[in-house]
C-alpha cells in the first residue's frame, strides 16, 4: 500500500486510489492509519475475511437473499448458534461462527429499519457496534455492507456518510483492524463510498 494514502490523525486522512483485479470488478481502496479499507462489488458471503457483518433480524431468523446464502453455504451450525442468542435490540451484534463458509465469523447486527426516527444516529450506532465487536474478538480483516439499504429503506448517500464518517472515526482512535472492505452488491452502490473514501465529489 503507498504510504501516501494513509491518513494523519489530526484533519481529514489523505486519500489514494488503487485499481486492482478482483472478480472481474474494480477495488477502489486506500489506507485510513493502518487499516487498508477497500470497496468492493461482490457476494460478501464468499470473502475469505476473518468477519462478514450481516444485516440481522431481531429474531435472528436467517431470512431471504443473505441469509438464505449464509444458511445454505455455511450450514445449520450458524442458525443453530443464532438460536442461542436471540432475540436482539436495534443497535445491538452478535457474533457467530461461519461454519462453512471462507469467513471465520459472522457479526450480525440489528441495524435501522424503515425511515425510523433518528435514523442517522441509529445507524452510526449500529456501526460503531460491529466495529467494536470486530476489535473485541481480535477480527482483523472485516466486510461490511451497506447496512440497511434497499429492504430497509435506508438511503444510499446517507448510508455511505455515515458508515464511512464512523470507521474514520473508529479507526483514528486506534483499533486492530488491518483490512476492513465495503462490500455491495450492486455498482450503482459504489459511486457514493467512492465520494466518501477519496473525498472526490
Amino acid at each position: 500500500m503507498s504510504p501516501q494514502g494513509r491518513a494523519t490523525r489530526c484533519g481529514h486522512p489523505r486519500s489514494s486510489r488503487t485499481f486492482v483485479s478482483h472478480t472481474d470488478t474494480d477495488v477502489i481502496e486506500t489506507t485510513i492509519e493502518t487499516c487498508a479499507v477497500r470497496i468492493v462489488k461482490d457476494d460478501i458471503t464468499m470473502l475469505d475475511v476473518d468477519a462478514f457483518v450481516f444485516d440481522a433480524r431481531p429474531d435472528l431468523v436467517l431470512g431471504a437473499g443473505v441469509g438464505t446464502a449464509i444458511a445454505v453455504r455455511g450450514g445449520p451450525t450458524i442458525q443453530a448458534e443464532l438460536k442461542t442468542l436471540a432475540p436482539l435490540a436495534a443497535g445491538q451484534a452478535v457474533v457467530t461462527t461461519g461454519g462453512k463458509l471462507k469467513a471465520k465469523h459472522i457479526i450480525h447486527v440489528v441495524g435501522p429499519r424503515f425511515q425510523e426516527a433518528d435514523l442517522e444516529r441509529r445507524l452510526a450506532d449500529a456501526v460503531q457496534t460491529v466495529l467494536r465487536a470486530a476489535d473485541e474478538h481480535g477480527l482483523t480483516r472485516v466486510a461490511l455492507p451497506a447496512l440497511g439499504v434497499g429492504f430497509y429503506g435506508v438511503g444510499l448517500e446517507v448510508c455511505a456518510r455515515v458508515t464511512m464518517a464512523q470507521l474514520r472515526r473508529h479507526l483514528s482512535a486506534g483499533s486492530p483492524l488491518r483490512e476492513l472492505t465495503i462490500c455491495v452488491r450492486d455498482t450503482h452502490e459504489v459511486a457514493p463510498f467512492t465520494r466518501e473514501l477519496t473525498g472526490q465529489r
